[in-house]
């Protein structure tokens, strides 16, 4: 296998643009106003395992759960998302704060490794019963990421140390051998924050336990079962009719269909491809490549949210796509980003891309608010007004899931390989990167997404062969290109979504392409009922909403888009941080004159009006109101 590797996020570096806005705006105002609503809430606190421990914060529900039980991931995503950013910008008050809570960590820590602050403060008796439900592993994932970014910003080991006991812990009691529990996540996770430690320590254990617990998965008898009846726990007990729930109902290399918790399932398929990556298991990227099908064919978003049901937080039929109750949780596109950009990865094509790109400058940008301090967690494509941003949730995972994805976003502009530099997004950035043997300064000049207009300058140390690959978005048409000011012939050189230019490269090399941005309309499959009738506008990456805020007077449900109406585009740099805004020729259905009659046989008149359309990320950062996506035509 010759695939690729992405570029490290601290060799990439945001210079203008959307992505330096919202970065400086995550390391300014994100991260501290997390850490101090870490401390408000108890989660800091909770690691130091006060005895007498302290009243629930989050009472149990009538099953008797808390989502209390989940605290030690959240700080190990803040301890990522907070590595992250101090790679673009070291803070030594974040430093010392990661430093505090590793020493909170490892007084914590039991003699065997095992690392919950949940279990060891309060239910010492009941480590490793239920591990369908109170997800020690799933935290203890979210611990190892936040230990292995916080290594790769600081070079400390002392936090990966810390979960390379617990990991030995977690090996030795779970495994094949008849000494061993046939145990693996209720709530995956664990699977790739293991090959991420693996990639540091080189230690297989690591990856063979990655490993076990994919393959494990959905094999008879089942695990959840045999640990439920062990208990004493009942099947009317549970709260959901079967193992579809986290995806372990078949053995995973059976699944055909995408199903269950949204995040649970993509955690699972990032770490398959994960796998695949290290050991060419070539069953694994087949059932990859069928999940992948039926989750963007017919499960997907326009504007990349997966999951519509707040039920399970996940999957129900196909084309079940509702929109003023879509769940669209931010946290499951922020899982679609990770499993895309491995697919990518391996072969390099544009698909996977494309939805990485919708999921990363839609729904995932949403999850956050242009301050930096609020917060979706589920994503409506349709709201009457009652939808509003919180600073805070009782289970805060998208707060710092979203916040992890931006601070680490440079990593994912930029492949490589030993014959090939592949770049995959666009924005004003300069990189430093690695083809083989050769070192490449790229600098790129461009104020995507908001134009198309980029100019890539290459420099690398001295003149070398190599493939460049440009990605080429689904949605362009009419693009062109020029290398060192001659035009380029673009027609087959681009294969699967990426033009090839071959040849030897020296300093000062200039790359520029066109990918023009008209605002398009976009059409549901028929069968996605909630949307016949209706019409999306697009541009470029951006999905496109009207919202009340820029439409006073106006009854947002009553705006038709007549086909062939005019659009125009302006950039307002005054407005949401600045947007490129668009503006439509619409028509509103008139009621004046139809005083109290509830039906009649005359068509309401049509009165023509303008209605402003801002980019659906952007939606409800001036107070709850209306919106839509899908505007009737």
């Amino acid at each position: 296998m010759n695939n690729y590797k992405p570029a490290n996020f601290n060799q990439v570096k945001f210079e203008s643009g959307l992505w330096h806005e919202r970065l400086d705006t995550i390391l300014a105002k994100t991260i501290p106003s997390q850490y101090k609503k870490l401390k408000e809430s108890g989660i800091l606190g909770s690691l130091d395992l006060p005895q007498p421990m302290p009243e629930l914060t989050i009472p149990r529900s009538e099953g008797g759960f808390t989502t209390q039980i989940f605290w030690d991931s959240d700080v190990g995503k803040w301890i990522e998302a907070a590595s992250f950013a101090l790679s673009h910008r070291r803070d030594e008050k974040i430093i010392k704060q990661i430093e505090e809570i590793t020493d909170q960590l490892e007084a914590a820590q039991a003699d065997d490794g095992y690392l919950n602050c949940w279990y060891l403060g309060r239910e010492p008796e009941k480590r490793w019963t239920n591990l369908r439900d109170n997800h020690e592993l799933y935290n203890a994932g979210h611990l190892i990421e936040g230990a292995v970014a916080y290594y790769h910003a600081t070079g400390s080991r002392r936090l990966i140390s810390i979960f390379e006991r617990y990991i030995d812990h977690i090996a030795e009691l779970f495994g094949a051998d008849d000494n061993q529990r046939p145990g693996y996540p209720g709530h995956q996770e664990i699977e790739l924050a293991l090959v991420k430690l693996y990639h540091i320590t080189g230690n297989k254990k690591h990856l063979d336990l990655a490993s076990y617990f994919i393959d494990q998965r959905g094999s008879l008898p089942h695990y959840f079962e045999t640990e439920m009846l062990a208990r004493g726990d009942t099947y009317e007990q549970y709260h959901f009719d079967n193992f579809e729930y986290s995806q372990s109902h078949l053995p995973v290399r059976e699944q055909t269909q995408v199903l269950g918790h949204a995040v649970r399932a993509i955690y699972m398929y990032t770490a398959m491809a994960d796998l695949y990556m290290e050991q060419g298991d070539e069953s694994l990227k087949k059932t990859c490549e069928i999940l992948w099908q039926d989750v963007t064919e017919t499960r997907m978003y326009i504007t990349g949210g997966f999951g519509p049901s707040k039920h399970n937080e996940g999957f129900t039929t196909e084309y079940d796509l509702p929109n003023d109750t879509a769940y669209a949780e931010t946290c499951a596109s922020v899982a679609m980003i990770f499993w895309a950009q491995r697919m990518l990865n391996i072969d390099l094509d544009g698909q996977y891309a494309d939805v990485l790109e919708l999921a990363l400058y839609n729904n995932t940008l949403a999850g956050i608010s242009t301050d930096g301090t609020q917060y979706f967690y589920d994503n409506k494509l349709e709201s009457d007004g009652t939808q509003q941003r919180w600073d805070w949730h009782p289970c805060p995972c998208c707060t710092m899931n979203v916040s992890r994805l931006v601070a680490s976003v440079s990593g994912y502009f930029y492949s490589t390989n030993d014959h090939s530099l592949a770049v995959h997004l666009y924005g004003g950035n300069s990189a430093n990167l690695q083809v083989g043997d050769c070192k490449i300064y790229v600098r790129e000049t461009s104020n995507y997404p908001w134009s198309g207009n980029i100019k890539l300058e290459l420099s690398p140390e001295f003149e070398t062969n190599f493939s460049l690959k440009l990605r080429i978005p689904g949605w362009a048409k009419n693009v062109s290109a020029k290398l060192n000011g001659e035009t380029v012939q673009i027609k087959g050189k681009v294969i699967n979504g990426y033009l090839s230019l071959d040849r030897q490269w020296q300093k000062g090399d200039v790359v520029e392409l066109d990918l023009p941005m008209p605002a398009e309309r976009i059409y549901a499959n028929p069968n996605v009922k909630f949307d016949l009738g209706r019409v999306a506008i697009r541009r470029g990456p951006m999905v496109y909403c009207i919202e009340q805020a820029d439409n006073k007077g106006l009854s947002l449900e009553a705006v038709k888009l007549p086909r062939g109406a005019e659009i125009k585009a302006n950039f307002e740099s005054d407005l949401l941080n600045g947007i490129t805004i668009l503006e439509l020729d619409a028509v509103i259905v008139d009621d004046a004159d139809w005083q109290r009659d509830l039906y009649r046989t005359v068509p309401p008149a049509e009165t023509p009006t303008k209605v402003k359309a801002i980019p659906y990320y952007s939606w409800c950062n001036r107070g709850s109101n209306k919106m839509f996506v899908w505007i009737k035509e």
